[in-house]
């Protein structure tokens, strides 16, 4: 699944957030490192959302 990210540079290198997964951010000295840390920090957001939903009830529906 492909995830759109956002970079900016700062003085300690880059930080990289997931517009659409509030709250899912990473950083790192190069760019390439801070994309490769969002990753991470998708995965992790993403397992986390899956624990926090077990045993509720759920639906999906598409979006055109």
């Amino acid at each position: 699944m492909k995830y759109k990210v956002n970079l900016k540079k700062n003085e300690e290198g880059y930080a990289v957030w997931v517009p659409g997964l509030p709250g899912c951010w990473s950083q790192g000295q190069t760019e390439e490192e801070a994309l490769e840390n969002s990753k991470d920090a998708i995965k992790a957001y993403v397992e986390t959302v899956e624990e926090l939903s077990n045993n509720k009830v759920s639906r999906y529906v598409e979006v055109e």
